[in-house]
């Protein structure tokens, strides 16, 4: 699979001075600038640091089983039009290479909803899905909603709460309140799309 993040960093050139950095133990297969240049630091076969603790499906160990893609945001501005087009076809490329169906491209908020919130709520996941790059759920068949969201591949051992959040940072960024109709209805779309239960690598 691939794991979708923002660098939470105000350039491009502090992301990979820090990423390159052995102080902070932290990684990623790719970097994207604002400008749309793209850095490889991990060959992606090789295992990065980038995801933490945190599941999907029946994943655990998330960074074994993943490629990891940083995009320069500090997550409180749109991301530019360069950087997204640079991430489509660097997408493009990692799907084709590794057979990794458009399920399978995820963020860190989707796999650790508990303590992460990136790629962020400006991030544009259904230009992305457009593209068979991504998934947008449109509502279409049944289950509760926590049942819809583990069967996609949210972690079964998150809160109800943490659920709703991860699940609305991703395909309803602006909405709040107690989960609704709407909700169950996404969430419901969704559960088309079952978690592939042997992810393999990436």
């Amino acid at each position: 699979m691939v794991v979708l993040h923002y660098t939470a960093m105000d350039t491009a050139n502090e992301a990979l001075e820090r990423l390159c950095s052995d102080q902070f133990e932290v990684s990623a297969h790719y970097l994207i600038s604002e400008k749309g240049d793209i850095y490889q630091l991990v060959a992606e076969e090789k295992r990065a640091w980038h995801a933490g603790a945190g599941a999907w499906g029946d994943v655990c160990d998330v960074n074994s089983h993943s490629i990891g893609i940083e995009l320069a945001n500090t997550g409180l501005t749109p991301f530019p039009e360069a950087q997204m087009m640079a991430l489509e076809a660097l997408l493009s490329g990692i799907m084709l290479r590794w057979d990794i169906a458009p399920e399978r491209i995820i963020g860190h908020s989707d796999m650790a909803p508990n303590r992460k919130g990136d790629p962020g709520a400006r991030f544009d996941w259904r230009r992305l899905a457009l593209q068979g790059l991504a998934v947008w759920p449109e509502g279409a068949g049944s289950g509760d909603f926590r049942a819809c969201l583990t069967a996609f591949g949210y972690p079964a051992d998150a809160t109800d709460q943490d659920l709703l959040s991860a699940f609305r940072l991703r395909f309803s960024p602006w909405k709040s309140g107690p989960l609704d109709e709407d909700d169950l209805k996404r969430a419901q779309g969704l559960a088309r799309y079952p978690v592939d239960p042997n992810i393999g690598k990436p």
